[in-house]
């Protein structure tokens, strides 16, 4: 995989990345995780928003098992349509 933005998608949302790309761990550098993954910094809020470290752990690095999450679902419909660099608050 390219380190190049403009090459790059969204580990969670699936879209193509902006100017902005921050990298996730799946598995929590806290939990022992050691792959990254380019996501966007809207998405990445999202992630942490819904889940702790212990339940990102336990879940993986699967990324279709947190998209299947009823929240995360609801957000990845609503982004969909989104710009790549679009931001907003997350609760």
């Amino acid at each position: 995989m390219s380190d190049d933005p403009q090459t790059l998608t969204c580990w969670l949302c699936e879209r193509p990345l902006g100017d902005i790309v921050q990298w996730h761990h799946p598995v929590p550098k806290s939990k022992k995780g050691k792959v990254k993954v380019p996501i966007h910094p809207i998405c990445h809020k999202t992630i942490h928003a819904n889940f702790t470290n212990n339940e990102l752990a336990r879940i993986g690095e699967d990324a279709e098992k947190i998209r299947e999450h009823p929240a995360i679902a609801k957000f990845v419909a609503w982004i969909a349509n989104k710009p790549a660099d679009f931001d907003a608050p997350t609760r």
